[in-house]
């Protein structure tokens, strides 16, 4: 991705601090954030937190995003039922380097109650960093599309 690739963020009440080093992170590497909120602690709901984020990068508005909260799992799930959208949840590098070299995901989830902030911002740039090497594993997200119907 290029300097200025515009990623979104999201998430509920439990990952607003975690959300806000993401972000100032994210921008320091040249990315334009579009940080969707919440902004207040007050409890929310991940789904539509969730959704909404994954509607920026559905419609093409933002390139990737970047999504938490309690565990990543929630979040994960309703950005997962918008039409498009490969999100996976990462507690590790390994794993958000896979998800964009092998299934393309556009999208990542993380636990801010199970993350510290530190692998948190490494797993973002293992996320970040990888490409997808399409090939074999270009079938395979074809197959993934194609249920999506």
């Amino acid at each position: 991705m290029s300097a200025k690739t515009r990623i979104v963020l999201s998430s509920d009440h439990a990952a607003l601090d975690l959300r806000a080093a993401i972000a100032a992170h994210v921008s320091a590497k040249g990315y334009e954030v579009v940080d969707i909120g919440p902004t207040t602690t007050e409890s929310t709901h991940y789904p539509k937190h969730g959704e909404a984020a994954a509607q920026k990068v559905a419609s093409g508005d933002c390139a990737l995003g970047i999504i938490l909260c309690g565990t990543g799992q929630g979040i994960m799930m309703a950005a997962n039922k918008v039409k498009g959208i490969r999100c996976g949840v990462c507690m590790d590098t390994f794993s958000a380097r896979m998800i964009r070299q092998h299934n393309d995901a556009n999208m990542l989830s993380i636990g801010a109650r199970v993350v510290g902030d530190m692998l948190a911002l490494d797993i973002v740039d293992a996320f970040l960093d990888a490409t997808f090497e399409g090939g074999r594993h270009g079938t395979r997200v074809d197959m993934i599309k194609a249920i999506e119907g």
